[in-house]
Protein backbone atom coordinates (compact mmCIF):
# COMPACT_ATOMS: atom_id res chain seq x y z
CA UNK A 1 0.00 0.00 0.00
CA UNK A 2 1.22 3.46 -0.94
CA UNK A 3 0.25 5.81 1.91
CA UNK A 4 0.25 9.46 0.86
CA UNK A 5 -2.06 11.15 3.41
CA UNK A 6 0.34 12.76 5.88
CA UNK A 7 -1.80 12.20 9.01
CA UNK A 8 -1.79 8.48 8.15
CA UNK A 9 1.98 8.54 7.68
CA UNK A 10 2.26 10.11 11.14
CA UNK A 11 -0.09 7.51 12.64
CA UNK A 12 1.96 4.61 11.25
CA UNK A 13 5.48 5.99 11.79
CA UNK A 14 5.44 9.07 14.06
CA UNK A 15 6.93 11.23 11.26
CA UNK A 16 5.66 14.83 11.34
CA UNK A 17 7.38 16.28 8.27
CA UNK A 18 5.29 17.78 5.50
CA UNK A 19 6.81 15.76 2.62
CA UNK A 20 6.53 11.99 2.84
CA UNK A 21 5.06 8.83 1.40
CA UNK A 22 5.04 5.41 3.02
CA UNK A 23 5.13 1.94 1.48
CA UNK A 24 3.54 -0.72 3.66
CA UNK A 25 3.67 -4.39 2.73
CA UNK A 26 4.59 -7.73 4.18
CA UNK A 27 8.05 -6.58 5.26
CA UNK A 28 9.54 -3.50 6.84
CA UNK A 29 7.67 -0.27 5.99
CA UNK A 30 9.59 2.20 3.83
CA UNK A 31 9.36 5.93 4.50
CA UNK A 32 10.20 8.19 1.57
CA UNK A 33 11.14 11.80 2.26
CA UNK A 34 13.59 14.46 1.09
CA UNK A 35 16.96 15.68 2.48
CA UNK A 36 15.35 18.43 4.59
CA UNK A 37 14.06 15.74 6.94
CA UNK A 38 17.05 13.40 7.23
CA UNK A 39 17.65 13.93 10.95
CA UNK A 40 13.97 14.40 11.81
CA UNK A 41 12.93 11.17 10.14
CA UNK A 42 15.70 9.19 11.85
CA UNK A 43 14.56 10.48 15.25
CA UNK A 44 10.78 10.31 14.83
CA UNK A 45 10.61 6.95 13.04
CA UNK A 46 12.93 5.02 15.33
CA UNK A 47 10.12 3.37 17.31
CA UNK A 48 8.19 2.32 14.19
CA UNK A 49 11.17 0.52 12.67
CA UNK A 50 10.52 2.06 9.26
CA UNK A 51 13.34 1.98 6.72
CA UNK A 52 14.02 5.57 5.70
CA UNK A 53 14.85 6.52 2.12
CA UNK A 54 16.07 10.06 1.52
CA UNK A 55 15.55 11.10 -2.08
CA UNK A 56 15.79 14.19 -4.27
CA UNK A 57 13.35 12.69 -6.76
CA UNK A 58 9.61 13.39 -6.66
CA UNK A 59 8.22 11.07 -3.99
CA UNK A 60 5.75 9.44 -6.38
CA UNK A 61 8.63 8.58 -8.72
CA UNK A 62 10.66 7.09 -5.87
CA UNK A 63 7.61 5.11 -4.72
CA UNK A 64 7.08 3.71 -8.22
CA UNK A 65 10.72 2.63 -8.47
CA UNK A 66 10.41 0.77 -5.17
CA UNK A 67 7.29 -0.99 -6.44
CA UNK A 68 9.01 -2.14 -9.64
CA UNK A 69 10.06 -5.37 -7.94
CA UNK A 70 6.45 -6.46 -7.40
CA UNK A 71 5.23 -9.45 -9.44
CA UNK A 72 2.61 -8.87 -12.13
CA UNK A 73 0.03 -10.64 -9.95
CA UNK A 74 0.48 -8.12 -7.10
CA UNK A 75 -1.99 -5.44 -6.08
CA UNK A 76 -0.81 -1.96 -5.14
CA UNK A 77 -3.31 -0.07 -3.00
CA UNK A 78 -3.34 3.74 -2.98
CA UNK A 79 -5.35 6.36 -1.10
CA UNK A 80 -7.72 7.75 -3.70
CA UNK A 81 -8.58 10.88 -1.70
CA UNK A 82 -5.00 12.08 -1.24
CA UNK A 83 -2.89 10.82 -4.17
CA UNK A 84 -3.30 13.11 -7.15
CA UNK A 85 -3.90 11.85 -10.68
CA UNK A 86 -0.48 13.19 -11.71
CA UNK A 87 1.26 11.41 -8.81
CA UNK A 88 -0.50 8.14 -9.61
CA UNK A 89 0.51 8.43 -13.26
CA UNK A 90 4.17 8.91 -12.31
CA UNK A 91 4.16 6.06 -9.78
CA UNK A 92 2.57 3.65 -12.26
CA UNK A 93 4.97 4.59 -15.04
CA UNK A 94 7.98 3.99 -12.79
CA UNK A 95 6.69 0.72 -11.36
CA UNK A 96 6.61 -0.95 -14.80
CA UNK A 97 5.53 -4.18 -13.13
CA UNK A 98 2.04 -4.40 -14.54
CA UNK A 99 0.58 -4.92 -11.08
CA UNK A 100 -3.03 -4.05 -10.38
CA UNK A 101 -3.50 -0.57 -8.86
CA UNK A 102 -6.52 -0.44 -6.57
CA UNK A 103 -7.92 2.73 -4.94
CA UNK A 104 -8.94 2.50 -1.29
CA UNK A 105 -10.78 5.00 0.88
CA UNK A 106 -10.63 5.27 4.66
CA UNK A 107 -8.66 2.07 5.28
CA UNK A 108 -6.20 3.58 7.76
CA UNK A 109 -8.72 6.13 9.03
CA UNK A 110 -10.85 3.19 10.21
CA UNK A 111 -7.91 2.01 12.32
CA UNK A 112 -7.44 5.51 13.70
CA UNK A 113 -11.05 5.77 14.92
CA UNK A 114 -10.38 3.80 18.13
CA UNK A 115 -7.60 5.33 20.20
CA UNK A 116 -5.15 3.39 22.34
CA UNK A 117 -4.18 4.39 25.90
CA UNK A 118 -1.33 6.68 24.80
CA UNK A 119 -3.53 8.47 22.27
CA UNK A 120 -6.23 9.02 24.88
CA UNK A 121 -3.66 10.52 27.25
CA UNK A 122 -2.62 12.96 24.53
CA UNK A 123 -6.21 13.87 23.70
CA UNK A 124 -7.07 14.38 27.35
CA UNK A 125 -4.09 16.76 27.65
CA UNK A 126 -5.14 18.62 24.48
CA UNK A 127 -8.68 18.98 25.86
CA UNK A 128 -7.38 20.37 29.15
CA UNK A 129 -5.18 22.83 27.28
CA UNK A 130 -7.96 24.18 25.06
CA UNK A 131 -10.22 24.51 28.11
CA UNK A 132 -7.62 26.74 29.75
CA UNK A 133 -7.25 28.79 26.57
CA UNK A 134 -10.98 29.46 26.20
CA UNK A 135 -11.19 30.57 29.83
CA UNK A 136 -8.42 33.08 29.07
CA UNK A 137 -10.21 34.20 25.88
CA UNK A 138 -13.39 34.94 27.82
CA UNK A 139 -11.41 37.27 30.09
CA UNK A 140 -10.06 39.31 27.16
CA UNK A 141 -13.35 39.49 25.21
CA UNK A 142 -14.92 42.87 25.92
CA UNK A 143 -16.89 45.55 24.05
CA UNK A 144 -14.52 47.45 21.77
CA UNK A 145 -12.05 44.59 21.26
CA UNK A 146 -11.66 43.36 17.67
CA UNK A 147 -12.36 39.74 16.78
CA UNK A 148 -8.91 39.48 15.20
CA UNK A 149 -7.27 40.67 18.42
CA UNK A 150 -9.11 38.01 20.43
CA UNK A 151 -8.08 35.31 17.92
CA UNK A 152 -4.45 36.46 18.11
CA UNK A 153 -4.52 36.32 21.92
CA UNK A 154 -6.05 32.83 21.76
CA UNK A 155 -3.36 31.46 19.46
CA UNK A 156 -0.57 33.14 21.46
CA UNK A 157 -1.90 31.50 24.63
CA UNK A 158 -1.97 28.13 22.88
CA UNK A 159 1.73 28.36 22.12
CA UNK A 160 2.48 29.50 25.68
CA UNK A 161 0.83 26.30 26.91
CA UNK A 162 3.06 24.17 24.67
CA UNK A 163 0.74 23.50 21.73
CA UNK A 164 2.23 22.94 18.28
CA UNK A 165 -0.48 25.22 16.95
CA UNK A 166 -4.22 25.52 16.43
CA UNK A 167 -6.23 22.55 15.15
CA UNK A 168 -7.90 24.90 12.65
CA UNK A 169 -8.20 28.63 12.03
CA UNK A 170 -9.63 30.08 15.24
CA UNK A 171 -13.23 31.27 14.95
CA UNK A 172 -14.30 34.47 16.69
CA UNK A 173 -17.67 35.64 15.34
CA UNK A 174 -19.73 38.33 17.04
CA UNK A 175 -23.09 39.99 16.56
CA UNK A 176 -24.79 39.09 13.28
CA UNK A 177 -21.57 37.32 12.24
CA UNK A 178 -22.18 34.73 14.98
CA UNK A 179 -24.85 33.30 12.68
CA UNK A 180 -22.03 32.10 10.40
CA UNK A 181 -21.15 28.59 11.66
CA UNK A 182 -17.55 28.98 10.46
CA UNK A 183 -17.19 32.76 10.70
CA UNK A 184 -13.47 33.52 10.71
CA UNK A 185 -12.26 36.36 12.90
CA UNK A 186 -12.57 39.78 11.28
CA UNK A 187 -11.73 43.37 12.11
CA UNK A 188 -15.23 43.83 13.60
CA UNK A 189 -15.19 45.03 17.20
CA UNK A 190 -17.42 43.50 19.84
CA UNK A 191 -20.43 45.61 20.80
CA UNK A 192 -22.93 45.60 23.64
CA UNK A 193 -25.65 42.97 23.16
CA UNK A 194 -23.45 40.87 20.85
CA UNK A 195 -23.44 37.10 21.04
CA UNK A 196 -19.85 35.92 20.48
CA UNK A 197 -18.98 32.42 19.28
CA UNK A 198 -15.46 31.27 20.19
CA UNK A 199 -14.45 28.05 18.42
CA UNK A 200 -10.86 26.89 18.94
CA UNK A 201 -8.66 23.85 19.20
CA UNK A 202 -5.04 23.00 19.93
CA UNK A 203 -2.68 20.39 18.54
CA UNK A 204 -0.69 18.84 21.37
CA UNK A 205 1.81 16.05 20.68
CA UNK A 206 0.12 15.46 17.34
CA UNK A 207 -3.49 15.24 18.57
CA UNK A 208 -6.30 17.77 18.26
CA UNK A 209 -8.91 19.23 20.55
CA UNK A 210 -11.98 21.24 19.48
CA UNK A 211 -14.06 23.43 21.80
CA UNK A 212 -16.77 26.06 21.32
CA UNK A 213 -18.24 28.45 23.84
CA UNK A 214 -20.69 31.30 23.26
CA UNK A 215 -20.60 34.41 25.43
CA UNK A 216 -22.72 37.57 25.55
CA UNK A 217 -21.48 41.15 25.74
CA UNK A 218 -23.48 42.79 28.52
CA UNK A 219 -26.70 41.59 30.06
CA UNK A 220 -28.51 39.03 27.90
CA UNK A 221 -32.20 39.41 27.13
CA UNK A 222 -34.78 36.83 28.19
CA UNK A 223 -35.02 35.67 24.57
CA UNK A 224 -31.27 35.12 24.26
CA UNK A 225 -31.24 33.25 27.56
CA UNK A 226 -34.01 30.98 26.30
CA UNK A 227 -32.07 30.26 23.11
CA UNK A 228 -28.92 29.52 25.07
CA UNK A 229 -30.74 27.21 27.48
CA UNK A 230 -32.22 25.27 24.56
CA UNK A 231 -28.78 24.72 23.01
CA UNK A 232 -27.30 23.77 26.38
CA UNK A 233 -30.06 21.20 26.97
CA UNK A 234 -29.58 19.82 23.45
CA UNK A 235 -25.86 19.46 24.04
CA UNK A 236 -26.40 17.85 27.44
CA UNK A 237 -28.86 15.34 25.95
CA UNK A 238 -26.46 14.43 23.14
CA UNK A 239 -23.53 13.95 25.53
CA UNK A 240 -25.72 11.71 27.68
CA UNK A 241 -26.55 9.58 24.61
CA UNK A 242 -22.90 8.80 23.82
CA UNK A 243 -21.83 5.24 24.62
CA UNK A 244 -20.29 2.22 22.95
CA UNK A 245 -22.65 0.66 20.38
CA UNK A 246 -25.09 3.55 20.01
CA UNK A 247 -25.83 4.65 16.45
CA UNK A 248 -24.37 8.03 15.50
CA UNK A 249 -27.82 9.09 14.29
CA UNK A 250 -29.24 8.52 17.77
CA UNK A 251 -26.78 10.99 19.27
CA UNK A 252 -27.73 13.53 16.61
CA UNK A 253 -31.43 12.95 17.29
CA UNK A 254 -30.92 13.44 21.03
CA UNK A 255 -29.78 17.01 20.35
CA UNK A 256 -32.15 17.66 17.49
CA UNK A 257 -35.25 16.56 19.40
CA UNK A 258 -34.62 19.13 22.14
CA UNK A 259 -34.33 21.94 19.59
CA UNK A 260 -37.37 20.62 17.73
CA UNK A 261 -39.37 20.89 20.94
CA UNK A 262 -38.37 24.56 21.21
CA UNK A 263 -39.23 25.30 17.55
CA UNK A 264 -35.53 25.92 16.87
CA UNK A 265 -34.54 22.87 14.81
CA UNK A 266 -34.66 24.77 11.51
CA UNK A 267 -31.82 26.96 12.80
CA UNK A 268 -29.62 23.91 13.46
CA UNK A 269 -27.89 23.57 10.08
CA UNK A 270 -25.09 21.04 10.62
CA UNK A 271 -24.47 17.67 12.24
CA UNK A 272 -24.20 17.22 16.00
CA UNK A 273 -20.50 16.35 15.86
CA UNK A 274 -17.61 14.44 14.37
CA UNK A 275 -14.69 12.24 15.28
CA UNK A 276 -11.49 13.80 16.56
CA UNK A 277 -7.87 12.72 16.75
CA UNK A 278 -4.80 13.38 14.62
CA UNK A 279 -7.12 15.45 12.43
CA UNK A 280 -9.83 17.74 13.66
CA UNK A 281 -12.42 15.95 11.51
CA UNK A 282 -12.28 12.16 11.64
CA UNK A 283 -14.65 9.22 11.78
CA UNK A 284 -17.41 8.94 12.84
CA UNK A 285 -19.78 11.66 11.70
CA UNK A 286 -22.71 12.27 14.07
CA UNK A 287 -25.31 12.94 11.39
CA UNK A 288 -28.98 12.07 11.26
CA UNK A 289 -28.37 9.70 8.33
CA UNK A 290 -25.35 7.95 9.88
CA UNK A 291 -26.12 4.45 11.14
CA UNK A 292 -22.56 3.49 12.15
CA UNK A 293 -22.20 2.52 15.81
CA UNK A 294 -19.88 4.45 18.10
CA UNK A 295 -16.92 2.47 19.40
CA UNK A 296 -15.37 2.55 22.85
CA UNK A 297 -12.06 4.38 22.63
CA UNK A 298 -13.13 6.85 19.97
CA UNK A 299 -13.37 10.58 20.67
CA UNK A 300 -16.18 12.72 19.24
CA UNK A 301 -17.25 16.33 19.43
CA UNK A 302 -20.76 17.21 20.58
CA UNK A 303 -21.63 20.64 19.16
CA UNK A 304 -25.26 21.51 18.47
CA UNK A 305 -25.94 25.12 17.60
CA UNK A 306 -28.54 27.51 16.28
CA UNK A 307 -27.91 30.31 13.77
CA UNK A 308 -30.41 33.11 13.36
CA UNK A 309 -29.66 35.35 10.37
CA UNK A 310 -29.25 38.97 11.39
CA UNK A 311 -29.43 38.10 15.08
CA UNK A 312 -26.44 35.88 15.84
CA UNK A 313 -25.70 32.30 16.79
CA UNK A 314 -25.08 30.00 19.74
CA UNK A 315 -22.96 26.85 19.74
CA UNK A 316 -21.66 24.77 22.65
CA UNK A 317 -19.05 22.10 21.91
CA UNK A 318 -17.13 19.57 23.97
CA UNK A 319 -14.82 16.63 23.27
CA UNK A 320 -16.22 13.33 24.51
CA UNK A 321 -14.50 9.96 24.92
CA UNK A 322 -16.75 6.98 24.15
CA UNK A 323 -16.71 4.32 26.88
CA UNK A 324 -18.43 1.00 27.51
CA UNK A 325 -21.82 1.98 28.89
CA UNK A 326 -21.20 5.75 28.85
CA UNK A 327 -18.73 8.50 28.09
CA UNK A 328 -16.23 10.94 29.56
CA UNK A 329 -16.30 14.64 28.67
CA UNK A 330 -12.66 15.63 28.22
CA UNK A 331 -13.08 19.41 27.94
CA UNK A 332 -13.72 21.19 31.23
CA UNK A 333 -14.61 24.84 30.54
CA UNK A 334 -17.92 26.05 32.01
CA UNK A 335 -20.96 25.63 29.77
CA UNK A 336 -23.08 28.26 31.50
CA UNK A 337 -23.92 31.50 29.70
CA UNK A 338 -21.20 34.02 30.50
CA UNK A 339 -21.90 37.73 30.25
CA UNK A 340 -18.84 39.97 29.83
Amino acid sequence: MLVSHLPNVFYLTGFTGDAAMLLVGSGRPVLLTDPRFTSQAATECRASGAHIVITRKPLSQEAGEHLAALPRSATALFEEDSLSVAQLRVARSQARCGCHWKPVLGLIEALREVKDAEEILRMRAAARAVSRVVEYAIRVARAGVAELDIAAEIEYRMKKLGAEGPSFETIVASGARAALPHGRASSKRLKEKDLVVLDLGVILRGYCSDLTRTIHVGRASREVRAWYQAVLEAQTAARAAVRDGVEAAQVDEAARSVLRGRALERYFVHSTGHGLGIEVHERPSLRKDQKAALKAGSVVTIEPGIYLPGRGGIRIEDDVLVLDGGSETLTTASRELIEV
